[in-house]
């Protein structure tokens, strides 16, 4: 059975799903924000069956998150990199992997630290701030619908 696409919902949450919220896919996104480019890298990395990589591949490319080019190397491989497009979800990993490590690691942490490459200093966690700056919280934030807009 099909799940139910959303790709015609208005829920941007659910559209954003509906690309990359497959576990999978995020996964690929993990290694490709790495450094992985090839097939071969993704599918040792990861373990998976050529077949669903292969469809997780194309899904990325066809939604321009990545890109096919050829091997840097000039080999006759082909590699895949990450657009514009793709590179804007690297926010996404790190509230990711900051909530996971907040709340289902516990002491267990993965012996990786994100850090900036210039002072190799450890990325402040992240926080969403009003437009004047202010800390916010789920508590401080409101849904107002614009337009004609009506929840699926």
């Amino acid at each position: 059975m099909r799940r139910k696409s959303f790709v015609e919902d208005p829920c941007p949450v659910a559209r954003t799903l509906d690309v990359i919220g497959e576990w999978w896919t995020l996964l690929i996104l993990r290694d490709a924000f790495a450094g992985m480019t090839r097939f071969s890298e993704f599918q040792q990395s990861l373990g998976m069956a050529k077949n669903v990589l292969s469809a997780r591949l194309q899904k990325l490319v066809e939604n321009n998150i990545m890109e096919l080019a050829p091997a840097s190397d000039g080999s006759a491989y082909q590699q895949y990199r990450l657009t514009e497009k793709g590179s804007s979800l690297f926010t996404v990993l790190v509230a990711l992997r900051q909530w996971g490590e907040d709340n289902l690691c516990g002491d267990q942490r993965t012996g990786v630290v994100l850090v900036d490459r210039k002072h190799r200093l450890p990325v402040r966690r992240l926080e969403l701030r009003s437009a004047k700056g202010t800390l916010l919280t789920v508590s401080d934030l409101a849904l107002e619908a614009i337009g004609e807009y009506k929840p699926a």
